[in-house]
């Protein structure tokens, strides 16, 4: 496992859609919340409220669950990729079709202000902004949190994603 050269901070999204083993998405979230705490070379400093949101691009699949871990890695960036890959085979993610349901969705939207645009990895993610599933639960656990390409401040982003299906789950 490839370490970085020093511990950054991490925005991991997380989300589900489909069933996993008979247990509802929302299970699956806070398993895999737990899955990452044991995950060496990641410590979970914060969690968010889930919330639950219509598929992006609308296509008549469930709902998804979905909430944003802050975090701090002493991993690479490639290494936490394909850690984070890992545990999402293990929690059952079939890669068939872009946008497809899935048993888990991980995505790195931020490792620390770095800005990167390779063919495996875009950081930060390129479509976060767009999204009020990462946005808002991203402000449970950051919400001084800028946008380290554009300058844009998280209040100005979720103004721009009003619009989008989303509500906070009451546990």
């Amino acid at each position: 496992m490839k370490f970085w050269k020093g511990a950054e901070m991490v925005l991991i999204a997380v989300g589900a859609n489909l069933p996993l083993g008979g247990q509802e998405a929302l299970t699956t979230c806070h398993k895999v919340v737990e899955t990452l705490r044991a995950l060496p070379g990641l410590h979970v400093i914060g969690v968010s409220r889930w919330y639950e949101s219509a598929p992006v691009p609308p296509s008549g699949q469930p709902p998804y669950i979905n909430g944003v871990i802050r975090a701090t890695t002493t991993l690479a960036p490639d290494a936490l990729l394909a850690a984070l890959q890992q545990v999402e085979l293990d929690f059952g993610r079939e890669r068939s079709v872009r946008n497809a349901a899935r048993t888990l969705d991980l995505d790195i939207i931020a490792f620390d202000a770095l800005c990167q645009n390779l063919p495996h990895l875009t950081l930060p993610h390129p479509r976060a902004h767009e999204r009020a599933f990462v946005l808002l639960p991203l402000r449970d656990v950051m919400p001084d949190w800028v946008h380290p390409a554009t300058g844009q401040s998280l209040e100005a982003m979720l103004a721009q994603v009003a619009g989008q299906e989303i509500r906070q789950i009451q546990e």
